[in-house]
């Protein structure tokens, strides 16, 4: 399983209500979180299958910056 980390600038349960039924209904995604305490707002998702492309585009889809986490 690889994990993916993103830095975001989904910094609210508001935010987290608009992202999470577009990365609950993927089906290569296992688990996801994003650490609002960290200034980053770090998305993390477990994946067996998902590219990482996927997911920056969703999530830019429904409004949100994000890049991948050096």
């Amino acid at each position: 399983m690889e994990n993916l980390k993103f830095k975001t600038n989904i910094n609210c349960t508001g935010c987290l209500s608009k992202v999470s039924p577009l990365l609950n209904q993927v089906k290569g995604i296992k688990e996801w979180d994003v650490d609002l305490n960290n200034s980053q707002k770090i998305l993390t998702v477990k994946s067996n299958s998902i590219k990482e492309e996927d997911i920056v585009n969703m999530v830019k889809k429904v409004g949100f910056e994000i890049e991948r986490a050096k």
